[in-house]
């Protein structure tokens, strides 16, 4: 027994050192060309003709870059999908539609009052939010550098900003799940038992501060990164959770099965990764349904719903 475990060790060690040199030099070789020839003097050229063209104006800089590219690429990927849940059109977009028969098409008065809704959110809490974290960047010294960071670093970045990001949300969303939080503040984002990409940031005013915007905010903070890195995070992260509410798998896509689910049932899925609620418990239900089975990226062109169908209803 004592050989076998030794020799069970020793090809353990063996496979897992070779995949992590692999990995390695996997990661490098990508970082390598996206710093020298995809990031490198071109992006670095065009951020100081940027730089000099705001002529330094480091807060019109941090408005354009944590305010603005975000909101249009939120508003930019969420406008194409608000044509499929108005009109049903593109079929191509519909026909990968999780909740079968709902928002088919979406209540154009419901929309209305959350899009409002979005926007107050975004114009009266986000954007006002953004002036004492432009203090909090000012004083690292590094936000408004003219050198841009590395590619491998931005990437070190996008790892911590995740985490951060993963914990914060998990228990603050957990927080306004309790009964009391939950009927005063959060009630109102489940409104929406089937969501649609829009309703991400649909929500009360002290949650969409304590669940939507801080968790993302505080990585950069902690970090004191470049304002390039936040712009792409802030982005990043905006577009990552209109994916995870829009109501379709969409081929190459992040799968959208976990939150949806968690809309679906309430008492599930409460984080963005999926690692808290694993270890805590918080996934078990989901864990046993076809929706956990589809909980992946589609490569094909066959919606999962139909390769992967939910059971037959005990009544039909």
């Amino acid at each position: 027994q004592g050989k076998k475990l030794s020799h069970a060790l020793r090809i353990s060690a063996y496979v897992f050192s070779t995949g992590l040199l692999m990995f390695t030099a996997l990661v490098n070789s990508v970082s390598w060309f996206m710093q020298n020839i995809t990031l490198g003097n071109f992006w670095q050229t065009t951020w100081l003709e940027f730089y000099d063209c705001m002529e330094g104006d480091e807060w019109t800089i941090f408005l354009i870059g944590a305010a603005l590219v975000p909101a249009l690429a939120f508003w930019g990927f969420n406008g194409i999908l608000l044509v499929a849940d108005i009109t049903g059109k593109p079929t191509f977009i519909t026909r990968y539609r999780i909740q079968l028969g709902k928002n088919d098409p979406v209540d154009t008065k419901k929309l209305w009052k959350a899009i409002y809704t979005v926007l107050g959110n975004q114009f009266f809490i986000s954007f006002p939010m953004l002036v004492p974290m432009f203090y909090v960047m000012k004083w690292w010294d590094s936000t408004f550098s003219k050198e841009l960071p590395t590619f491998q670093w931005f990437l070190v970045e996008l790892s911590i900003f995740t985490v951060v990001e993963e914990i914060l949300f998990y228990y603050s969303h957990r927080l306004v799940h309790h009964p009391v939080l939950y009927k005063h503040i959060h009630k109102k984002h489940h409104e929406w038992t089937a969501p649609i990409g829009v309703v991400s940031i649909y929500a009360h005013p002290i949650e969409h501060i304590i669940s939507n915007t801080l968790p993302v905010m505080t990585g950069p903070m902690i970090m004191g990164s470049h304002i390039v890195s936040i712009s792409a995070w802030f982005s990043i992260a905006l577009v990552t959770t209109s994916i995870s509410h829009c109501g379709y798998h969409l081929p190459l896509l992040p799968s959208p099965e976990f939150h949806d689910f968690h809309h679906l049932k309430f008492n599930q899925c409460y984080g963005v990764l999926g690692v808290l609620d694993f270890l805590h418990g918080t996934d078990k239900m989901f864990r046993q349904t076809k929706a956990f089975e589809r909980h992946k990226i589609l490569f094909g062109l066959t919606p999962l719903s139909e390769s992967i169908p939910d059971p037959p209803k005990k009544d039909e």
